[in-house]
């Protein structure tokens, strides 16, 4: 009685657990589902930057082969990184390898991460590998650039953010400096850092949600509008939030974002409105946001000639100014105003903005546009009435514009920066970019010209104040050609020292130069020589550690150049091989570079340098800021010379043992076809096959070693060599499956050693006859073949005791006769066959030679177009030298192989004419030069394309080029 009682309660409880486990279970599910949308999301995002853009559909099966991954990290790491083409296991897995290598050497931690998890596409894997790439490359990054200025952020929040914040530490440690990142200020994490971003945002926006993680507090949509009332206070009504749902919100905030912001749409609004939303894919949605405030930021660059040294009224001109500059158009509008509407007053960008804001970003991009154009008239009308005036009216009227113009600039910062995020530009956008550089290139000039134009002999001095300004200029991005970067930074370092050794004279011809003329007035304003004295103090202080900073920068170019030279060459040598004596000529340019160039030396030399000014560059209290990016970059290029001297030196016995592999293969290739294909067995024509223990098990041995050495041939070759040995060997292993049916019956019998007969003797002049007249192929392989067959037979009928014939019943003394005058001619003609083979074979194999260099040079090539197209469409530059010299050797290279091509085919035609060898085919060899011409063509008119000239005339030192064969 009492177990049926109980029965029900135990049932009741399975169920309750299955259910539980159930629900659980699906939840995971579902917030796998999520963030795989998510990160999909985010991955094409960043791969649509790339050139071609590429996309992935499903992220558990396209990442497993490596490609798409290291497509993701070029992105964004802005580095190019060398893959394994095939489709292969081994050339996934090296793919893969090479991302975890690289993310190791970010020193970003891959915890339970493995190559075959990610190859068996395990799906928790994956998303935890793409976490780990958005937490280092995009939320970490962006977090290290927040800075403590809200008066939210206070020592108490973030206590409150981290609990791992003590007070007791917080009154110990020193408070650092203000502006300082602020997850360095304080060690928060990254996440935390985020989070108090969006409190700022939302005490900004005036939101009064206490944002408490990345998970429910999202879920009703406001806090996201909140955040876009904060960057974009036109575009949200925040009170509108009241009365739509969790869903309308989120629709609305999402959709707005990604039409005003250019901010890609990685969730839905299903995604946020559940119990428990994601919080990675909420926080990496968030981050886009903080992208976005970062860039609209005004960058310095594009604040340089704008900003003014010292504020002055437009409205109070001092008092020097003539009637001229006073009837100005610039003095009678001195607040810039857009084109003028056709009723009421002019606006300017920000009230047209704010009467109409339904207004579309092309006609804002239309409005500013013509503002620009207006001040871009108003600043030349305003020069060009000076002109002729003294320097002080000039340098007023100058002055007076930028003081105007920062007045009323601030609406066109956002519309430009929002251009940088978005990757096709509509034609008012383009127009609006035009006039805003031509606005700052002209006032660049302008800035320039007043710094020339200075009364003598302050105009030296302004000379030399830009000379040094320029040297002292903080360099943007990184570049892609480290060896121009380099020899830049050398430039700078040499012109600095001389800078500064002039340095005192200019500072003492300042502080010497008259202000006044004879009239008592002024030569130059007071505001310019403050300006002036600013600058000086600004050279002094930044000239103490900037030269330590060119070394360093031109020390870590020359270590990236030379890693860059010795990793093209790296996979060049690395690459699948292709022929025997393309293995020959890789093996050349290795002793060329290693040894006689010594670029390892020089790279490990370049190493133990940048090492020195790296330690005493972050020894500098003053440049402690950097120390942590030059200890990573340091690290980083230690590791990556590591890598490459180490394949440098293993990629040396792997193209050894290669070279050794081919030369026996082609060695017991030759002898074994030539002997089964005319051995003494008779294999040609099915007879018996007759052959002694000895020699039999010499030959097995041989067939199983041409076997061993193929196999492994196969594998380092490039498929269509790798399908051509594979033939080879299938034909091979067929004659001698052949022959072993036919030996196998008389191996227990040992074959007659009886004399020669005349009928062995018509037998081999028939033979020599019959080879004689087999048409040859003019390439290496059959040629060595040929010369092994003309071989056995010279042996044979060398072996031949003419003093042991004698006459029988089936050879008369008559016949005998003529075989003994026959055999002394035809072992001649032979001999002179074999001659011919002899040079065939020796201008066959340095055509080889030849042809293997050309497609080697092509392939070098064809990385260097890729390298100066990515310079090109960042800067526009004359034709690279290293084109030049690439083009010209490619020239003289191609010159040799036709030449020597050409030299073949009359050697070919001379000997079909002499010698005993009627039937030589060169039409493989014509085909193959032919080929090879046409892409290394290809090549040089890529190069060209790029603006290197196609020079055909002779270089010093070299061979002129030869004439083209036209195939």
């Amino acid at each position: 009685m009492d177990n049926k009682k109980k029965l029900p309660h135990l049932v009741r409880i399975e169920h309750q657990s299955e259910r539980s486990h159930k629900k659980k279970h699906g939840s995971q599910v579902e917030q796998e589902q999520i963030q795989k949308r998510t990160f999909t999301n985010w991955i094409n995002a960043q791969l649509s930057k790339r050139s071609p853009p590429v996309a992935v559909v499903d992220l558990f099966s396209e990442f497993r082969d490596g490609s798409r991954l290291l497509d993701l990290l070029e992105v964004l790491s802005g580095q190019r990184m060398s893959r394994e083409k095939g489709r292969g296991t081994f050339q996934h897995r090296t793919n893969i390898e090479k991302c975890l290598a690289f993310l190791k050497r970010k020193s970003i931690k891959l915890v339970n991460i493995n190559v075959s998890d990610i190859m068996d596409g395990k799906h928790s894997i994956i998303l935890g590998l793409i976490w780990t790439i958005i937490m280092h490359f995009h939320i970490e990054e962006l977090a290290s650039t927040l800075n403590f200025s809200s008066r939210q952020s206070s020592l108490d929040s973030l206590a409150s953010l981290d609990t791992r914040s003590t007070s007791s530490s917080a009154r110990s440690s020193p408070v650092p400096p203000r502006g300082s990142p602020l997850h360095t200020r304080f060690r928060i994490s990254a996440k935390k850092a985020l989070l108090l971003w969006v409190r700022e945002q939302c005490q900004r926006a005036g939101c009064t949600l206490n944002v408490k993680d990345f998970k429910e507090s999202w879920r009703s949509g406001v806090v996201f509008l909140a955040i876009l009332h904060a960057l974009r206070p036109n575009i949200v009504d925040l009170t509108r939030a009241r009365t739509r749902t969790n869903r309308q919100n989120l629709e609305e905030a999402f959709h707005i974002a990604e039409r005003e912001l250019h901010i890609p749409r990685l969730l839905d609004p299903a995604d946020v409105d559940v119990r428990d939303p994601d919080e990675k894919s909420i926080m990496t949605y968030v981050a886009q946001f903080l992208q976005y405030s970062k860039d609209t930021s005004v960058s310095d660059e594009e604040m340089q000639y704008l900003t003014p040294p010292q504020r002055l009224s437009p409205v109070n001109l001092p008092s020097d100014f003539t009637p001229s500059i006073a009837a100005s158009p610039l003095r009678q509008a001195h607040l810039l105003l857009p084109c003028p509407i056709k009723s009421g007053p002019p606006k300017s960008p920000e009230t047209a903005r704010a009467a109409a804001p339904g207004t579309s970003a092309n006609q804002k991009a239309q409005e500013v546009t013509c503002w620009l154009d207006q001040a871009y008239q108003e600043l030349i009308e305003g020069w060009d009435s000076t002109e002729g005036e003294s320097y002080a009216e000039r340098y007023q009227v100058f002055h007076t514009f930028i003081v105007s113009f920062n007045e009323q600039r601030r609406p066109v910062m956002p519309l430009l920066t929002a251009m940088k995020r978005t990757p096709h530009l509509s034609a008012e956008q383009k127009a609006l970019r035009r006039a805003w550089d031509a606005l700052a290139e002209k006032l660049r000039e302008y800035k320039t010209e007043l710094n020339l134009s200075l009364p003598s002999p302050l105009d030296t001095v302004g000379c030399w104040l830009l000379r040094i300004e320029e040297v002292l200029s903080a360099e943007e991005g990184e570049p892609i050609d480290h060896a121009r970067a380099a020899e830049e930074a050398r430039e700078k370092l040499e012109l600095l020292k001389v800078c500064l050794e002039e340095m005192p004279h200019h500072i003492k011809r300042f502080n010497m130069f008259q202000n006044t003329n004879e009239f008592g007035e002024t030569l130059v304003p007071a505001d310019k020589m403050e300006e002036m004295k600013r600058r000086f103090t600004g050279v002094r202080v930044t000239a103490k550690y900037h030269g330590i900073k060119l070394e360093y920068r031109e020390c870590r170019y020359t270590v990236l150049d030379l890693l860059n030279q010795l990793n093209i060459k790296l996979r060049s040598w690395k690459r699948a091989y292709i022929s025997q004596e393309a293995v020959r000529v890789l093996m050349q340019d290795w002793n060329e570079t290693v040894n006689k160039q010594e670029l390892t030396s020089l790279l490990d030399g370049a190493l133990h340098r940048l090492k020195l000014i790296a330690n005493k560059y972050t020894s500098k209290a003053a440049l402690a800021g950097d120390s942590t990016q030059v200890n990573h970059q340091v690290a980083d290029l230690e590791a990556d010379v590591t890598v490459t001297l180490e394949g440098v030196r293993m990629v040396r016995g792997t193209m050894g043992r290669v070279l050794a592999a081919w030369d026996s293969y082609s060695d017991v290739y030759t002898s074994l076809h030539a002997w089964l294909e005319q051995g003494p067995h008779g294999q040609r024509h099915r007879q018996r096959t007759e052959v002694t223990l000895s020699l039999m098990s010499e030959w097995s041995s041989r067939q199983a070693h041409l076997n061993e050495v193929a196999n492994y041939l196969t594998e380092v070759t490039d498929p269509q060599t790798s399908r051509t040995i594979s033939d080879e060997l299938c034909k091979i292993n067929l004659l001698w499956a052949d022959f072993a049916k036919t030996a196998q019956f008389s191996l227990a019998e040992e074959p007659s050693a009886g004399p020669s007969s005349a009928q062995t003797v018509q037998s081999l002049i028939r033979e020599a006859t019959q080879l004689l007249k087999e048409p040859v192929e003019v390439v290496s392989g059959s040629l060595r073949i040929y010369t092994k067959r003309l071989q056995l037979v010279i042996t044979k009928i060398k072996d031949v005791d003419l003093e042991a014939l004698s006459p029988s019943l089936d050879c008369s003394a008559e016949t005998l006769c003529k075989l003994k005058q026959a055999i002394p001619e035809v072992l001649q003609t032979l001999c002179e066959a074999e001659q011919v083979c002899d040079e065939l074979c020796v201008s066959v194999s340095g055509l080889d030679g030849r042809l293997a260099e050309l497609l080697n040079w092509e392939v070098e090539a064809r990385e260097l177009y890729q390298l100066l197209k990515e310079i090109s469409q960042k800067q526009r530059r004359g034709q690279d030298p290293r084109a030049r010299l690439l083009i010209s050797r490619g020239l003289q290279l191609e010159g040799q192989v036709v030449m020597e091509e050409q030299d073949l085919q009359v050697m070919v035609m001379n000997s079909q004419k002499t010698s005993p060898l009627q039937y030589l085919i060169a039409s493989t060899m014509q085909d193959r030069v032919r080929t090879a011409v046409e892409k290394s063509q290809e090549a040089i008119g890529m190069l060209s394309s790029l603006g290197a000239c196609r020079d055909r005339s002779p270089v010093r030192d070299q061979p002129p080029s030869k004439n083209f064969v036209q195939y």
